[in-house]
Order: C-alpha cells, then structure tokens, then sequence
C-alpha cells in the first residue's frame, strides 16, 4: 500500500472536527489544550494540503464551507472507527463504554422508553446516556445525536429506520367531563363538545383527529378552544381533569382506562394508529455503545 497521508497527522485531523463542532478556533484551542493560533495554523496547513477552503471565517466565528462539511464528516467517521479499533485491539470492546445521546419524542419517551432505561444501564453500566425528549426532528449531524425515535412515516433522508410499533389512537375524556357535557354517541355530536388539541411545533398547525370510518383512515379537524403546542402529553393531563375529549395513544391512558380515571370515547371509531421508528445514520462501522442500546431497544419495542 502507497503512503498517501505522510504529512497529514490525525491530530490535525481532530482539531478539525473540534474547529468544525466548536464553531470557534479559540473554543477548539481551549478543548485541545493549545493556543488559538496553533489550531489556525493547522487549520490553514490542511486548506493548502488539499487546495480549498474548509471553513468560512468571520470576527466572532468560524463555519464550514459545503466542501468542508463533506470532508469533516467523512474525518469524524474514520476517527471513530479508528478509536473503535484500537478498543477492540485492548479488549475493551467486551464492556461497551462512553455516551450516547437519543433523541425521543415526549409520548413515546416518557410511556415507551424512559421505563427501560433502568434495565439497559444495569446491563451496560458503562455506557452513558444524553435524552433529549422533544417533538422537534433533530439534525443528526449538526446537534451530535445517534439515535431518535420519530412518530410518522419517517422521510427518506439516508437514515436507517427500523420500524417499532403502530401505535393505535383513541378519544378520552374524564366521567366528571362527561356528565356534565353528555357522552357523545356519534361523530356529529363531537361537534358540540371541547376537542383537546395537539400543535406540531414546526409550523404551528393543530395535529388533525384520525378516525376509523367505514373500515378506513379518515382525517378530521374537531373544534376546541385549548391547544397544547409542542406538548404532546398536554392533552391527554387536561382531559384526566375534565377539561374536554382528547384523542391520544393507547399506550398513554392504559393505566387510567383501567382505573376509571379516563373513559373511552367513541369507541367503534378508535383504531386508526400512527407509526414509531427507530432512526440512526447508515454507517459501516457504528460504536459498540450505540449498537449495544438500539438492539436492547428494538429487542424490547419492536413488535415481532
């Protein structure tokens, strides 16, 4: 094998990465122990290596050119698989090790998987985990996350996705709601009641009910004063309180359905359901930490 890279080192290749994911030659300098101007000085060694312009410099920051995007992200996979290598090589790879940030909406997080976690930490007590539970689509990349779930169909974005679950829908309201407002027997009759919305928070727009219609999927708008924005679970905490009907995952009210705290509503209409999948980027080589918590997690949600 020809030697391509004699003159490029992979320290140079780190503080790239750092330089690209610190936005800032002085943060990347401070997290490597060096001055700002050695980061600059290799930064600018590289451009000249390779003949073009990785980042974009301004007075307060730096940013990465298209190309230097392609290229950064191609040097953080390889440094990757290199320190998973040299793992290996120790026998570290036995006992997987270092964090791992999951992305989870706040439905699913909270009744799905935030009650395994315990579980997955006693099996791998080295590994540690950074959840963030939000409705918003994460960028992979730009925010350093390795695993989401998303709810929908998720876009085909180069992702892999593993499908977990449909997860049914049904209305709910509190009996307190109902004998003071009446149970609606029909479609039409939710009309006359207070409908318990959820707003997507990327653009605002309250989340249509689905309902099962003559064996179908149908989509319909219900009128309601009150909408939980970004908030998924808001809904569902408004109706235990006898605030009006809300539509939500069977998942979400099982325990209150059982207790009487919750009825079903309509129940001839219930059945429509909406997919979770499991999200990572497609890679050759992934860390042992990351492919460690998506197997213990398809293992445990994905319906067989």
């Amino acid at each position: 094998m020809s030697r391509d890279f004699d003159d490029l080192s992979l320290g140079s290749l780190e503080l790239l990465c750092l330089t690209a994911e610190q936005q800032s030659f002085t943060a990347a300098a401070k997290v490597a122990g060096l001055t700002p101007a050695a980061v600059s000085r290799t930064i600018a060694r590289l451009e000249q290596r390779f003949g073009a312009q990785l980042f974009v410099r301004t007075t307060r920051s730096v940013r990465l050119t298209d190309g230097g995007r392609a290229y950064y992200e191609q040097c953080k996979q390889a440094l990757v698989q290199l320190v998973e290598a040299e793992r290996a090589l120790n026998g570290e790879q036995q006992a997987p090790a270092g964090m791992v940030r999951l992305s989870l909406p706040t439905s699913y997080g909270h009744y799905r998987v935030l009650p395994l976690i315990g579980g997955f930490r006693a099996a791998y007590p080295g590994v540690q985990l950074e959840l963030q539970l939000s409705n918003r689509n994460v960028d992979f990349t730009a925010e350093g996350f390795d695993i989401a779930v998303r709810g929908r169909n998720p876009p085909d974005s180069g992702m892999v996705a593993r499908k977990l679950e449909d997860a049914e829908l049904l209305m709910v309201a509190s009996p307190d709601y109902l004998r003071r407002r009446g149970t609606p027997l029909s479609l039409p009759e939710l009309e006359g009641h207070e409908c318990l919305h959820f707003s997507l928070p990327s653009t605002g727009q309250i989340v249509p009910w689905l309902l099962r219609l003559d064996g179908a999927t149908a989509e319909r708008l219900l009128p309601g004063a009150i909408s939980c924005f970004d908030d998924i679970i808001g809904p569902v905490t408004l109706a235990r309180h006898g605030a009006g009907i809300a539509q939500t995952y069977r998942f979400m009210v099982e325990s209150d359905l059982a207790t009487g705290r919750l009825v079903e509503v309509l129940p001839a209409h219930a059945g429509a359901s909406r997919p979770f999948s499991l999200l990572y980027p497609a890679a050759r080589h992934m860390p042992r930490r990351v492919r460690v918590l998506i197997d213990f997690l398809i293992e445990r949600l994905a319906v067989k």
